[in-house]
């Protein structure tokens, strides 16, 4: 409870409704659980978010990006750019295949890739550009997908916060030559955990296919060395619910934040920029603050405001990744990176939030103001 007696308005809150759960009864009574009629469902209905591309679903965002990456053949000795303001699992999934991660900065007052930056860090040994549509926000594809195509690389988006996101009218998810998708509770939709991985590859498609089921397409005739990594019927069956809900979802995120965008005013506090012909779905609404940030949240707390960092520590400081660097003498400079980790701040934006907490989360951001 807040300091005034009122309920804390939580930063995220999954929605499980009655459809949902009408849904998961119907595939336990039916007895088939694991990759069967709903998961193939689920795959065709979300294919219509990619302008139509193959989909494959697997059991988590993480396991998307380690699958795509493996598809695309990527491993020992080759080097991946990654930018190191995002969530662990971008970094993580290249090093599960063998190759390096490379990261460079993001852009200034935005949390994408900077091209720039991208063009810089290439290497003879890059096989691969992820851009990462942080926080709902699209990278800027329209300036990556030409340094790649110049260069001959593969692009991995990792998309797992940006379900309808866009740029110019194109789905992210449809530009690379692969996208990744998480359905974790807390995203714009979710199946309750999953992950799904877009191509336009017919064959990258099917080496997918093989990779999340042990490497083989018909029982007990393995082609190649996979894993366990299927969705089950339970989780598509939530996913195809909630695929019929999203867009709806969507825009009333969209609202929330232009109701947000509108009246938060405190000196000191930058509301999430939009890049000109991008279409920002806001998984997170990421205020920057400056000056003293802990105090700051202390403050919205304690006026029942939910808040949180994503995300305070940049990957190339994570101990995986720092401690490996610092052997070999090798130091990121990433300032736009650490002073992003050292200002976000994200605010509830998600569809539950009424008129009145969105007036209490003005409210309070807005009298941060007064601790300039």
């Amino acid at each position: 409870m807040s300091s005034d007696n009122r309920e804390t308005i939580p930063a995220a809150r999954p929605v499980i409704g009655e459809e949902e759960i009408e849904a998961v009864v119907r595939v336990l009574r039916s007895g088939r659980v694991v990759q069967g009629p709903e998961v193939a469902a689920f795959e065709e209905g979300f294919s219509e978010l990619v302008d139509g591309r193959h989909c494959v679903a697997v059991n988590s965002g993480t396991s998307a990006l380690h699958l795509l990456l493996l598809a695309l053949g990527i491993g020992p000795g080759d080097e991946v750019i990654v930018p190191s303001f995002s969530f662990a699992a971008s970094a993580n999934a290249v090093r599960l295949t063998g190759a390096d991660v490379v990261f460079a900065d993001i852009e200034p007052g935005s949390f994408g890739l900077a091209p720039a930056a991208v063009e810089a860090a290439i290497t003879p040994r890059t096989a691969a550009i992820m851009p990462v549509h942080l926080y709902g926000h699209p990278a800027a594809m329209d300036a990556l997908m030409p340094i790649a195509r110049k260069h001959g690389l593969a692009v991995v988006e990792d998309a797992c916060q940006a379900h309808t996101a866009a740029v110019g009218g194109t789905p992210v998810g449809a530009f690379g030559s692969g996208g990744t998708f998480s359905f974790y509770p807390t995203k714009n939709m979710h199946s309750l955990e999953g992950g799904m991985v877009t191509t336009a590859d017919a064959e990258i498609a099917r080496t997918l296919r093989l990779l999340r089921n042990q490497g083989m397409e018909q029982r007990y005739a393995n082609e190649i060395v996979g894993a366990n990594m299927r969705m089950t019927d339970v989780s598509a069956a939530v996913g195809r619910v909630q695929l019929g809900k999203v867009h709806g979802w969507t825009e009333q995120r969209r609202a929330n934040a232009a109701y947000l965008d509108r009246h938060i005013s405190a000196p000191g506090v930058t509301v999430p920029p939009v890049a000109e012909g991008a279409r920002h779905v806001y998984h997170q609404y990421t205020i920057r603050v400056q000056g003293d940030r802990d105090a700051a949240m202390a403050r919205l707390s304690e006026a029942g405001i939910g808040n949180a960092v994503y995300y305070p520590t940049p990957i190339h400081r994570l101990k995986p990744y720092w401690e490996p660097d610092q052997k070999v003498g090798r130091i990121w400079d990433l300032p736009e990176t650490e002073r992003a980790a050292a200002e976000v701040v994200s605010l509830p934006v998600h569809p539950s939030l009424t008129a009145q907490d969105l007036e209490r989360i003005v409210d309070a951001v807005n009298s941060l103001g007064e601790m300039q």
